[in-house]
């Protein structure tokens, strides 16, 4: 098996403080998962899978779930920034490592710019484009001033994201109006359609990557970033499924699938459309702390590669004060920035579950080798398929940029041989 030799040492280079105990860790991992996937990935996930989107939520579960375990027995060994892109790295050699680095940074930008555009059009449809940047300029300020203070803003953000939910399933249960014959499967149901669904849903439990990543800022990694994973993808898992089957119960599956805003259209439905603007601020809340615990996830990552020279070295810079990866975080924010005036949301979620799909394909490939390996096995089977079974447009544009990445690499590469012969 090849094993990577070390990376190149930076001059200056420092090392982020361990800060992050299990409540921190917890409520960065869900504030990566709650409400992004209930406000964006819902409806297109019903559009593609029909009256199966129940099982296509399950299949994304399973996957995600094996994808956890693999991932927190990697983070406890390694405890170091950057996730996959480590783990790769030390288990199959630094072009996995790469490869999974690119996959992430790529992948998560997509989704970062998402999540921007969430905001922008919950909060002021009008001026979705500006509120988009100029959350992440806002976001990116407060990574930038500590990890400490962003744990502390997204513990607000998951608390009031999950006060909302809980409102939408009490309003919809209460009025009345749900049916359970609406959650049975009917002949629509497709294998394909439930796989391309789970692909879709997929982008919603993928927050946990983020407490990987996070590795090198959590106090005792071995023992806290296990055990955070497991609770924050349990209780991602429990919100999901209450929300999913009551929106379903209310709208069925085509009032689901056609709705730009499920939740809202849910709230409406049930004869409560007075709390339609209280839903909208809740989707624009979960999208803010989606945003703020991607934006994190994706500066340790480049943070991680700029240290070993597939990145401007410039970018491992740690400041001083704050003790975050300050360059990293300002070039994320400033490429998602741009890139938030120019994405489709909808496309963007499908972009953005290939990369991150391919991502922990390699997380589990690394896991496979550190023996135990049915769970690393369904995973990385899990991973593969819904990756290829996601919309074709997403497929063959995450090609494309994986193949830009393995480009980038043999350039890398060259530059780091020439330089350290």
């Amino acid at each position: 098996m090849p094993r990577y030799r070390g990376r190149v040492s930076v001059p200056g280079e420092s090392v982020l403080r361990r800060r992050l105990g299990i409540v921190d860790t917890v409520t960065l991992g869900l504030g990566s998962m709650i409400g992004a996937g209930i406000f964006v990935a819902l409806a297109p996930a019903a559009a593609a899978a029909g009256t199966g989107l129940l099982i296509g939520l399950a299949v994304a579960a399973v996957v995600a779930v094996c994808n956890a375990m693999s991932s927190a027995r990697l983070a406890a060994r390694y405890p170091q920034s950057g996730g996959t892109y480590v783990y790769g790295r030390e288990r199959l050699g630094p072009f996995w490592g790469h490869t999974a680095g690119w996959s992430f940074i790529v992948g998560k930008t997509a989704s970062c710019a998402a999540m921007a555009l969430t905001v922008g059009y919950y909060a002021w449809p009008a001026y979705a484009n500006a509120v988009a940047a100029g959350s992440v300029i806002a976001l990116t300020a407060v990574s930038y001033a500590g990890v400490q203070r962003s744990a502390g803003l997204t513990r607000v953000i998951v608390a009031f994201t999950l006060a909302v939910l809980t409102m939408v399933v009490v309003v919809v249960f209460g009025s009345g109006g749900t049916e359970t014959a609406r959650l049975a499967f009917g002949s629509d149901v497709t294998p394909y359609g439930v796989l391309q669904a789970a692909g879709l849903l997929f982008f919603a439990f993928a927050g946990y990557a983020r407490i990987a990543t996070l590795g090198e800022e959590v106090r005792d990694p071995a023992r806290t970033i296990p055990r955070a994973v497991a609770l924050s993808l349990a209780i991602t898992l429990v919100v999901y499924a209450v929300v999913a089957v009551a929106v379903i119960a209310e709208l069925g599956n085509t009032g689901l699938a056609a709705a730009s805003a499920p939740l809202s259209e849910a709230v409406r439905a049930a004869g409560v459309p007075a709390l339609v603007p209280v839903v909208g601020a809740g989707a624009a809340v979960a999208a803010l702390g989606a945003l703020l615990a991607l934006l994190l996830g994706v500066s340790r990552t480049m943070l991680a590669m700029a240290r070993d020279g597939y990145l401007p070295r410039s970018l491992a810079a740690v400041h001083p004060r704050h003790a975050t990866p300050h360059r990293a975080e300002v070039a994320v924010g400033v490429v998602v920035a741009v890139a938030a005036a120019f994405v489709d949301v909808r496309s963007a979620v499908g972009f953005s579950s290939f990369g991150v799909l391919l991502y922990y394909a390699i997380a589990n490939a690394a896991a496979w080798t550190l023996g135990r390996r049915l769970v690393p096995a369904i995973g990385l089977f899990g991973c593969l398929t819904l990756a290829v079974t996601l919309p074709w447009p997403s497929v063959l544009a995450g090609f494309a940029v994986a193949l830009v990445g393995v480009i980038a690499y043999r350039v890398a590469s060259r530059t780091r041989d020439t330089d350290h012969p």
